[in-house]
């Protein structure tokens, strides 16, 4: 992953009209309707077509990606297809290519598919996410990813964590206390993953929280596997679970019941669950603060880099020691 920080708006010459020069250079006929979706990372509109109905078209973050990594991405969401895993793929043009290039802008084209936020409180759901995550995992532990990142401590915590140290956006009165808190915590989940030095790595969506979770009347479907990763399953499960530790143990079985009829679970996962809170914790502030120069991240997150902020994520990094430091879900 290639993420160039730079003051220049990344999007600044995406403009309509390149937006519908590129889908006529896919080779589709736009009727002039677009709309933006809601999407920061990269930039996604739902494009009418002349000939009735729509589709997604997804410009990717200059800077972000190889084109090998997003290739990668693109492969992945096909192999699912083709195993009748309900995932969006994108489309390919009649050159059988899914990325194009205009200008100096990056995009694929999807089909549009509708849904509802996925309800995670109710069992039945619970069962049927974990299966539907069982038959991803079955595939992606079948593959390898060579240009897509690796899930790992280090990337997603320390070079984040040092990056917001040099970047001069941690209010110089509570520079010491967060330090202390977040390198404490750092310090908390490298014993947890070392615990697990033997742990499988295997081929995840990566950021799978509800809003990526799609539900119509025939199940989930999952959109967006931008951040597709090598990494642990537990990964895609955590962010599922929500409430207490009783609360969060009950849906973890439903979860684990329905993914073990697809996939072997590792069990000694589970330990992980606070440690990958935490990293998600400092990987958000991280890439809030290298975004903050396009224009659309201070209109969407106002409340970011404001005192108030990183004293709340004082507070939370030190609430997340003390979560880290007792005792875990246990199933049985």
């Amino acid at each position: 992953m290639s993420d160039n920080d730079t003051d220049a708006p990344p999007y600044a010459r995406l403009t309509p009209d390149l937006i519908l020069d590129a889908m006529d250079q896919f080779g589709l006929l736009s009727s002039g309707h677009m709309q933006a979706l809601n999407s920061y990372e990269n930039r996604v509109y739902q494009i009418g077509l002349e000939e009735g109905g729509f589709v997604v078209a997804k410009f990717y973050r200059p800077g972000r990606w190889s084109d090998a990594a997003i290739l990668e991405e693109h492969e992945f969401a096909a192999e699912l297809v083709r195993q009748e895993i309900p995932v969006v793929a994108p489309l390919a043009n009649e050159q059988g290519e899914t990325l194009i290039y205009i200008d100096e802008y990056r995009f694929a084209v999807f089909p549009r598919r509708g849904g509802r936020w996925p309800e995670l409180e109710d069992e039945d759901n619970q069962l049927w996410l974990g299966r539907f995550i069982g038959r991803i995992h079955a595939v992606g532990s079948i593959g390898v990813f060579q240009a897509r990142p690796r899930f790992t401590p280090q990337s997603f915590g320390r070079d984040n964590y040092q990056w917001l140290m040099e970047s001069g956006f941690i209010p110089a009165e509570l520079e010491h206390n967060y330090r202390a808190a977040a390198e404490s915590l750092l310090q908390q989940i490298d014993e947890t993953f070392s615990q697990l030095s033997d742990m499988r790595m295997i081929r995840l969506h990566g950021d799978c929280h509800p809003g990526n979770i799609l539900w119509t009347e025939q199940g989930p479907h999952f959109v967006d596997l931008d951040d597709c990763m090598m990494g642990p399953a537990m990964q895609d499960l955590w962010m599922l679970l929500s409430g207490d530790n009783q609360q969060m143990t009950k849906q973890l079985r439903n979860i684990v019941e329905g993914y073990q009829e697809f996939a072997d679970f590792d069990y000694s996962q589970i330990k992980l669950i606070e440690a990958l809170r935490s990293l998600r914790l400092i990987h958000y502030s991280a890439w809030l603060a290298r975004r903050w120069h396009d224009p659309a991240f201070p209109h969407h997150f106002p409340w970011f880099n404001t005192p108030r902020y990183w004293e709340e994520q004082l507070y939370t990094l030190r609430e997340q020691q003390e979560r880290m430091a007792m005792p875990g879900i246990e199933l049985f």
